[in-house]
Formats: structure tokens, sequence, C-alpha cells
């Protein structure tokens, strides 16, 4: 059957944000499923974004953005990298489950990805019958700087990339928590962006001393955004990886 075409309005899709957020406390807050990013946005900033419930990653441009990414990064721990062994992507629940507590979107009739997607697209278009499948979208990639028409024919073309990765997790503690945990890091949409499948897949398991977006102007947000995950967490970084997220933002 044809895919349903939904159409909204920057200002119907400030005022359905707003009282999305308002309505929301704690782990109950949810992105929604059905609005999308409004046009022309490149996202917010991460200190502005601190759940995680809002779309993209704009950069930090002012100094004394730059000084609060800074003093974030600051107070990240760190450590040496324990062993890769025993590390599986099922250790962390099924892939983009929506049977997930303590982070916005679990439990909300719609998956992860399809989450993220529409939290991040603008345009969008559903699957006949769906108020959740995103079958295409347009959406603006933050970590090539550029504006991507995807359709779910495509799916690979935009990935969802787990900023901490799952695997980068698991060598710095996330090995001895329980499931339930590990669970909720793979599903928390504050360590979730929608990007380039190129750059998603070049990314791998690295931290920041190894990889950063090929999108110069957001590498300081993206090292805030990961020292956001490592905080709420209480994961360390490795000292390489620390010293590289300060000097994105000027330290």
């Amino acid at each position: 059957m044809p895919a349903r075409r939904t159409t909204v309005s920057a200002a119907a899709v400030l005022l359905i944000s707003t009282l999305a957020l308002a309505g929301c406390s704690g782990g109950a807050a949810k992105p929604s499923s059905g609005t999308g990013a409004a046009a022309g946005d490149v996202g917010a900033s991460p200190l502005q974004n601190p759940d995680g419930t809002r779309p993209g990653l704009a950069p930090l441009t002012s100094p004394e953005d730059q000084k609060t990414g800074r003093d974030l990064i600051a107070r990240v721990a760190t450590a040496a990298g324990g062993p890769k062994d025993g590390y599986d992507r099922n250790e962390f629940g099924p892939a983009w489950t929506d049977s997930v507590d303590g982070v916005p979107g679990g439990r909300n009739n719609c998956d992860t990805r399809n989450d993220l997607l529409a939290r991040d697209g603008r345009l969008l278009e559903h699957k006949d019958g769906s108020s959740c499948v995103v079958t295409a979208m347009s959406i603006y990639d933050p970590y090539t700087g550029k504006t991507v028409q995807w359709t779910k024919q495509q799916a690979s073309k935009i990935q969802i990339d787990h900023v901490m990765p799952l695997s980068y997790d698991w060598q710095m503690g996330a090995s001895k928590w329980d499931k339930a945990k590990r669970v909720q890091i793979a599903n928390d949409p504050l360590n979730l962006i929608p990007a380039d499948g190129s750059q998603n897949a070049s990314k791998g398991d690295s931290g920041p001393a190894a990889w950063l977006p090929a999108n110069t102007a957001v590498r300081c947000s993206y090292a805030v955004r990961f020292a956001q995950v490592s905080l709420k967490y209480q994961l360390p970084v490795t000292e390489a990886d620390k010293k590289a997220m300060l000097q994105q933002c000027g330290g």
C-alpha cells in the first residue's frame, strides 16, 4: 500500500515539542514519533539538550560554550580500557528494543531506531497505518554537515550511531553491569545520533582519540555528548580520549 505523507508546519512542531517536554519529567520523557525536526534545524546544542530528546548536534562556537564544554569534559573519569573478551551485541539486548525502562522513549510502542529517525528527521513519511515506522524523510547529518534524502529502501544510508560505542562501554566497565543497565545505554537517545552510514562504519568502536566526525564544526559538541554519556553512566574514558575531547573544545 502507498506510504502516507505527514507534513507538519514549523509552528506546529514547536508547539507539539514544547507540550511534550513540559508534560514529562525524569525518565518519562518520550521523543515524538510523528513530528520530526523543524525545517532548517541543524540540531540542539548538547549543553541545552542534556537528556537527548531534542534533535541533532549543533556546533558550540562561542568561547563561553566551549569553556562550559571543557568544564563538563574535565569531570569525566579516566581508566585503562579492559579486555574486549566476552563482548557481544546481544549483551546489550535486542537491537533497538522498545522494551527498556528508565530512558526517554522506552515502552512507547515504537522501537528506538524509529524514535530516533522521527526525532531528527523532517518531512516524515510513515508506513501506511503506522504512526511509528518511518519510510522516508529529509534529515540533517551533523557528522558530515549535509542534508540527506532518505528512504527505507536505502536504510543503511542513515545509521544510528552509539556516540559511546557499545564495545567501548563493555571495555570501560559495562561488562560488569546487569543486563537492564546495558539495555538502557544501548537505547538511550542521549547516546544515539542518526548519521551517515559510512561515518558510522568508519568509527567502529573507536573513542575520540581515534575517530571524530568529518564535520569539524561539531567536534566540540561531539566530545561534550561523549562526556555526557560517560558521566550519566559513570563510565570512564581513556586518558588519550579525554585529552582529545578537551582539545576539540579548545583545551
